[in-house]
């Protein structure tokens, strides 16, 4: 799967995220969206969301897994987020 084929799935399903999570935004970082990825790279996803709960990161973590049939992590950015971490993310994703 390429960083283009991930973009345009979510793209694609932004709506139906809406709708089942409340997702607001949603997009890409880490290594896909460097460009770097390999094969034993996972899929780093960011939501923000309406509602956030731990529940609903988990559902949407295994909807993506089970849509690009490799590992996702979902993420969405905190207040209480590592500095360092959240400003890497913020410049690295890339969002739909």
């Amino acid at each position: 799967m390429s960083r283009e084929d991930i973009l345009s799935f979510l793209q694609t399903h932004k709506d139906e995220l809406y709708q089942k999570y409340s997702v607001t935004r949603i997009g890409l970082f880490g290594s896909y969206a460097k460009g770097t990825a390999t094969n034993e790279s996972d899929v780093d996803v960011i939501v923000q969301l309406d509602k956030p709960n731990l529940l609903t990161l988990s559902a949407i973590r295994q909807e993506l897994q089970e849509s690009f049939k490799t590992p996702v992590d979902v993420i969405r950015l905190r207040e209480t987020m590592n500095p360092f971490l959240k400003q890497q993310i913020t410049q690295e994703a890339i969002y739909v």
